[in-house]
């Protein structure tokens, strides 16, 4: 007797994966653990007198600036 496929689904699974992916990068930078990534752009500090570069976060998107 052939019938149906049965197609269990595991709903822990379902859930854990989604709030993992939607918790994804968010407990990192909210610890202070964030990705920086060096944007193409260079500015030049009047003040300072001094190249600075702007960082990104490739996970939150926060930005910081660095002087070189």
């Amino acid at each position: 007797m052939s019938g149906p496929p049965n197609n269990v689904v595991q709903l822990r699974k379902v859930r854990s994966e989604r709030t993992a992916k939607r918790a994804e990068g968010k407990t990192l930078c909210s610890s202070g653990f964030h990705k920086w990534e060096t944007l193409k752009h260079s500015h030049f500090d009047v003040k300072q007198g001094k190249l600075v570069t702007t960082q990104q976060c490739s996970r939150c998107g926060q930005q910081r600036v660095q002087g070189t």
